[in-house]
């Protein structure tokens, strides 16, 4: 009788900067050979550490989420938030890489841009979500240095955050919800009451990510100043003092989340926290816009990252689980789900560095006219069309994996669980859709990133250069429908107008990029990842009429 039993052996993850040869063609292309050169060498290190050293301090973290203690042990309130040794020391590896510091020392310029990305993408997958107040803080460092002027708290803020001494560094927080409204802050009623040189705050914070950080950015009415958007004021706080209590600050509960579990996300009572108005007591939603666009370059990074995380864990199961009597990665309909996979990655990651170089071109003033309007409706884009597929990709890498995919101890439930956060955070895709139009009609910035899209186009033929170009006209021809249509029309149509937008573009991105690689002798494999990825439907637009919307309301009853 034979006792063996089987036994699965376990994938293992790559170094995930030498693996990942779409990532490097990709940064190749952007980026002067000088300054690739020069970054590579810290790329390849923390793309070793990604795939080692920080795994068991993510998994750590994930498994000691925070914790809250409101009284100490005589009685009094402390409202101490504890963290795991994992997120500290994932903390530590954000500063020493200075991921925060890259992009505004701008050592190569407004490629300092495609060089933190680079970092974040090694980064974020293995970070276990510190990159949420990494994004906070690179906000701030750039909204405190608008608006903040010479004020003494400010560059103490942006000399700390910026810091590549873990010891020194800080982190920001960023509140804006609140129980009143989400993505609607007009509705926000946190209240500044001047107190001298500084502003008391009161009110709640529903929702404040990176809790714990040194420092926050947040919204509030000064008293008297009125309703509406255009009443609030930007202000800068210390959540927590120099020996850790807190600044006239309540920790009500720590919230109970679907995922992102080892962040510290808090809801927060507001009882007289001194504040310094940014710049002066109004525009505070202009001045937070700063942080925003930031905010969903990150999250783009991170959903682009997390895909790729996805793609790994699939290909790296399929390497040593055999099924039917061969491994999974010589079966012809698993590689090709692989393969669909990697498309869907590849366009992603196209749009995330086209975001990353648009975004440098425009803080270091060195952005034309087309590739400014391109930025201004690609931030929502990217953010939108990233985040839905990077739960897209999740999912597709649980069932990848089969039912040990579905186990909590594979990790492969924490990605899935991390990327539902990424559609929803930074705006939802409906709200996304939204801003989208409002870039369109009030800062014309269609036509700037039409005339991005035959930029990319310029000289390639071919069926996938074909594909895009059609798509185009499709969009221009639905745009010209929209002309003549009502308010409702509009919005119904809108979340499939930029899903459509999205698609082309980074079917466009994906044709340059593969014609490049071609050229320089590099390969075919993203110019076959465009034909694949242009023959899909890049347009999924709704025919939107005036009988639309009313047979939608019988249909949900």
């Amino acid at each position: 009788m034979n006792n063996r039993r089987f036994r699965q052996p376990a994938p293992t993850l790559p170094h995930q900067f030498r693996a990942d040869a779409s990532f490097q063609s990709q940064l190749a292309r952007l980026l002067e050979e000088g300054v690739l050169a020069d970054i590579e060498p810290e790329l390849d290190e923390l793309g070793g550490l990604a795939a080692g050293a920080m795994l068991p301090w993510a998994t750590q973290a994930e498994n000691n989420p925070p914790t809250l203690d409101h009284y100490g042990p005589y009685g009094d309130r402390i409202d101490r938030i504890n963290l795991s040794a994992g997120w500290k020391a994932l903390g530590r590896y954000a500063a020493e890489f200075g991921i925060v510091a890259v992009p505004h020392e701008r050592k190569h310029g407004w490629m300092s841009r495609v060089h933190q990305y680079a970092l974040l993408h090694l980064y974020q997958p293995s970070s276990a979500n510190f990159g949420c107040p990494l994004a906070m803080s690179d906000g701030a460092v750039a909204a405190l240095g608008r608006y903040g002027a010479d004020a003494p708290w400010a560059s103490e803020a942006r000399e700390r955050l910026m810091s590549r001494d873990p010891d020194r560094a800080w982190t920001a927080g960023q509140w804006m919800t609140e129980m009143e409204g989400g993505s609607d802050v007009s509705r926000s009623s946190t209240e500044a009451r001047r107190d001298g040189d500084v502003w008391r705050l009161h009110g709640t914070k529903y929702f404040t990510s990176a809790t714990t950080s040194e420092c926050a950015l947040l919204l509030a009415r000064p008293e008297g100043a009125g309703s509406g958007s255009k009443a609030l004021g930007m202000f800068f706080t210390r959540p927590w003092r120099d020996d850790g209590t807190a600044n006239h600050i309540r920790v009500r509960r720590l919230k109970p989340k679907f995922g992102t579990r080892p962040l510290p996300t808090a809801e927060l009572e507001l009882e007289g926290a001194i504040a310094h108005a940014v710049g002066g007591p109004d525009g505070g939603l202009r001045k937070i816009t700063t942080v925003l666009n930031i905010a969903r370059y990150f999250n783009t990074n991170a959903a682009v990252s997390s895909m790729r995380r996805s793609v790994t864990m699939a290909r790296a199961y399929a390497r040593v689980r055999e099924a039917f009597g061969h491994k999974l990665e010589d079966l012809p309909l698993h590689v090709e789900t692989l393969a669909d996979m990697q498309v869907e990655y590849d366009a992603a990651l196209a749009i995330g560095l086209r975001l990353a170089e648009l975004l440098g071109k425009v803080e270091c003033d060195v952005a034309t006219d087309r590739e400014k309007g391109a930025w201004r409706l690609l931030t929502p884009l990217a953010k939108l069309g990233t985040g839905k597929q990077a739960v897209a990709l999740a999912s597709e890498c649980m069932e990848c994996h089969g039912g040990v995919g579905y186990m909590e101890d594979s990790g492969v439930p924490t990605i899935l669980r991390d990327a539902q956060v990424l559609p929803i955070w930074e705006g939802t895709t409906n709200v996304l859709s939204l801003d989208a139009l409002r870039a369109m009609g009030r800062e014309n910035a269609l036509e700037p990133f039409l005339a991005d899209i035959h930029a990319h186009l310029d000289g390639l033929t071919g069926p996938a250069a074909d594909s895009v170009h059609a798509a185009v006209g499709r969009l221009s021809a639905y745009v010209h429908k929209m002309k003549s249509a009502g308010p409702s029309d509009v919005q119904t149509g809108a979340r499939g107008f930029a899903l459509s937008l999205y698609r082309t573009y980074a079917a466009a991105l994906l044709c340059h990029a593969g014609a490049w690689e071609e050229r320089t002798g590099r390969g075919q494999r993203l110019g076959i990842s465009a034909r694949r990825y242009a023959a899909k439907d890049l347009t999924p637009l709704v025919d939107t009429d005036a009988s639309r919307f009313e047979e939608s309301r019988v249909l949900i009853g």
